[in-house]
């Protein structure tokens, strides 16, 4: 009862917020099944190099940086009907993963497809989140979305650990390719299961409007801190673990439980995030994680240089867990843009804009990146991913301080 109570100070009532939490866990379920094994995918099965993943990179961000042409097309549509067809382009994506074993070209469609349904989710989620959400309350549902995303990240890590322990147990000698096969099934099974959950009982009849191409000067701010956020992006997400997997030789299964165990570490992290965000303000919660940030970068490029290799083994492992935390912080740009926008319309606008402009950066880090492993080394691209994570702190301190208290967007 009193979690109950606790939810309707949080939420306005008939808004869909179960079914809207409901489908945030299968898909963080799905995530987790996806990101567990797809480096040891791409190196086991198709043996890419550094570079080779920067490429894939930049076609799997493509998607994003073309996100609000895509919305665009959509603009009259109601934001859960842009839900349901983002899973269902996902759910194409994840069904194609089960023929790309032999063809790497195969792969990149997969995965562009699987991309763009992700994307085109994440302005779509954050929006309806804040809407969702009573005045006042919109990092503490922010913070609750993060978290039971990463609740099913949780159980994505040990699903798929589940499945290479038992069919490596079961079938010792079974093809390498049948185990990943195996959890692109249960991917395909879980983005089913998160269409359904985009059908809210008498809610998603109200059209958001969105101008084709939304860009105000008041968000100028916005739009270069998601510059930043997006090279940040990109090297946490696409080397970070690689570094794991291609340096360090973590296999299928002990990548899964670390992308779970960060998920379970963030799952009271992006709560309580989200509730420093509403104390403290989004200013000086973008100021401490850039800091962090720092340091977590010049530790991935020179671990294996520092620490005997069993002892940087573990080093990383912390890192990237710490990094998964501080990753949360990126919400308190969302809060930015709320306390700023005059309307719900400007809100969603401004948010899927700010994700296009983040892609900008990240195609472009994915290029580079690869090609600093390839040819510099991967000290040098951490290098390059510090000196970038100083200069959005330095840039973060030019933001106002956030007014007392948060106007709802009407």
């Amino acid at each position: 009862m009193q979690n109950f109570i606790k939810l309707n100070d949080v939420f306005h009532s008939g808004r869909g917020a179960r079914n809207f939490f409901a489908g945030v866990l299968f898909f963080g379920v799905a995530v987790g099944c996806f990101t567990g094994v797809f480096n040891n995918y791409l190196v086991d099965i198709h043996h890419y190099s550094g570079g080779e993943r920067g490429v894939l990179e930049f076609f799997r961000e493509m998607p994003g940086l073309l996100l609000v042409f895509l919305l665009a097309l959509m603009h009259r549509f109601t934001e859960w009907r842009i839900l349901r067809i983002a899973t269902l382009v996902a759910l194409v994506g994840a069904s194609g993963l089960l023929f790309s074993g032999s063809s790497s070209f195969l792969v990149i469609c997969m995965v562009m497809l699987w991309s763009t349904g992700e994307h085109l989710m994440m302005p779509i989620r954050n929006s309806i989140a804040l809407h969702i959400a009573k005045p006042n309350k919109q990092g503490a549902s922010l913070g609750m979305f993060s978290s039971v995303g990463y609740l099913g990240q949780v159980l994505g890590g040990l699903l798929v650990a589940l499945v290479f322990f038992s069919i490596h147990e079961l079938f010792p000698d079974v093809a390498r390719i049948i185990p990943y096969n195996t959890v692109w099934i249960i991917l395909i099974g879980l983005t089913l299961i998160c269409f359904f959950c985009s059908f809210p009982k008498g809610v998603g009849d109200e059209i958001v409007k969105r101008p084709r191409l939304y860009f105000n000067r008041k968000y100028s701010k916005y739009y270069i801190l998601e510059l930043f956020y997006g090279a940040r992006k990109q090297i946490f997400l696409t080397f970070a673990p690689f570094v794991l997997v291609k340096i360090y030789n973590l296999e299928p299964a002990q990548m899964a439980i670390l992308i779970g165990s960060c998920a379970a570490v963030n799952i009271f992290s992006g709560t309580a995030v989200g509730k420093l965000i509403d104390r403290l303000g989004y200013r000086n919660i973008m100021i401490y994680d850039t800091v962090v940030l720092f340091f977590v970068c010049v530790i991935y490029g020179f671990a294996n240089k520092w620490f005997p290799p069993n002892i940087a083994l573990w080093v990383v492992i912390i890192n990237y867990v710490l990094d998964a935390i501080i990753s949360t912080a990126a919400m308190a740009a969302s809060i930015y843009v709320r306390e700023i926008s005059d309307s719900k319309e400007e809100l969603s606008s401004t948010l899927s804009t700010g994700i296009s402009v983040n892609h900008l950066i990240s195609v472009l880090a994915a290029l580079l990146g690869g090609v600093l492993w390839d040819t510099l080394g991967v000290e040098v691209l951490f290098i390059f991913a510090a000196v970038m994570g100083l200069a959005n702190t330095a840039f973060a301190a030019t933001l106002p301080k956030p007014q007392s208290g948060t106007a709802s967007a009407e």
